[in-house]
């Protein structure tokens, strides 16, 4: 695997890693009781973002680290998988 395909593919898991965490803590205006005006009441209170941008590039980087390890050190891959439909 290339440095492009590597670099591809850990954002393609960043990005939905990201969207994984980002319910984790969420608290809304709602949950709170104190909606501020010209807001909705789904409206998070403290979204805590950077806090979030950092545990997904934790988890992904761990995640990418198993995905390399497994088809590149190991060699497993999609052909190995048995083939489910006859013919194949």
């Amino acid at each position: 695997m290339g440095w492009i395909s590597a670099l591809a593919i850990y954002f393609i898991i960043w990005w939905t890693v990201l969207f994984a965490i980002l319910p984790i803590g969420f608290r809304s205006q709602a949950d709170d009781g104190e909606v501020v005006l010209g807001t909705t009441a789904s409206a998070p209170t403290q979204p805590q973002i950077w806090r979030k941008v950092w545990m997904t590039t934790a988890v992904s980087t761990i995640v990418f680290a198993l995905f390399y390890l497994v088809t590149q050190v190991y060699g497993f891959g999609p052909d190995d998988l048995p083939h489910f439909i006859p013919g194949t």
